[in-house]
């Protein structure tokens, strides 16, 4: 079995198709690990959301800020902002089964055996591994709950800002929320700055990229989100996905096993 990961997709299906045909890959023998932002502003979001669910146990997904946003709409009373390709998963026949399918997804996943962590956004260094998953799980099962619709209708809001263990409730699980699947820049402190999407070589005074602060572990962590980056983190071990295919870049996968990128370009 080859473990493939990629980056985010954003409903550019034709393009996710292409790029594994590159490698041959098939379900029966391989898996693919999604890092987030599987569908929006792309053509396809239903197909893709389709075909990533079809892959049963040979798809890994973690949860993007676009997938939230879907959720958010369909359970939290949101409504589709003006650029959303969402319109045909929520008109769905089967849209409730793939929105449940969605909620059953995880905010990370840690692969002890390879020394690896995926999440869309990556990992703020103020966390360990095991609370990172820790803290995954208790916001995984408030959205898995019949409290679901109450979180996601105040999940967005860029405050607490930063981390602190006592917090509790919707607070707790925001900033939970926002280091997963919307951190770029972070303070020393833990602090978030989400409004700056630029690439890493224009921090807001006093931030700086997550994954340039000095963590007590190797762990290797795998992420999309930051188009910007182009993939460079100046870091083997921190390994940027989203190369902006939804914005005309290419859609980027890595062998997790021998570290080979293929690029399927999207202009």
């Amino acid at each position: 079995m080859t473990d493939y990961a990629i980056g985010d997709i954003q409903g550019c299906y034709d393009r996710l198709r292409d790029v594994l045909a590159k490698v041959d890959f098939s379900p029966s023998r391989d898996r693919l690990w999604v890092a987030g932002d599987l569908i929006n502003r792309g053509p396809s979001s239903l197909e893709t959301l389709c075909y990533i669910e079809s892959l049963g146990s040979s798809a890994v997904v973690v949860l993007g800020n676009h997938d939230l946003h879907l959720l958010a709409v369909a359970l939290g009373g949101h409504s589709p902002k003006k650029k959303d390709t969402l319109h045909d998963i929520l008109e769905a026949p089967d849209h409730e089964r793939l929105i449940h399918w969605l909620r059953q997804q995880h905010l990370c996943v840690h692969d002890a055996d390879r020394n690896l962590l995926m999440a869309h956004a990556g990992l703020p260094h103020i966390w360990s591994v095991e609370q990172a998953v820790a803290c995954a799980r208790e916001v995984e099962t408030v959205i898995r709950g019949d409290n679901a619709g109450e979180y996601f209708s105040q999940m967005y809001g860029n405050q607490p800002e930063r981390w602190c263990d006592t917090l509790t409730g919707m607070d707790r699980w925001r900033v939970i929320t926002n280091y997963f699947t919307r951190m770029r820049f972070i303070a020393q402190d833990g602090s978030l700055e989400l409004a700056t999407k630029e690439a890493a070589a224009n921090a807001p005074e006093g931030f700086a990229p997550w994954f340039t602060y000095p963590r007590k572990d190797d762990v290797t962590v795998v992420f999309g989100h930051w188009a910007a980056l182009e993939g460079k983190t100046g870091s083997e071990r921190f390994i940027g996905l989203d190369t902006g295919c939804v914005w005309g870049g290419a859609l980027t996968m890595m062998n997790l096993d021998t570290g080979e990128k293929i690029h399927c370009d999207c202009s």
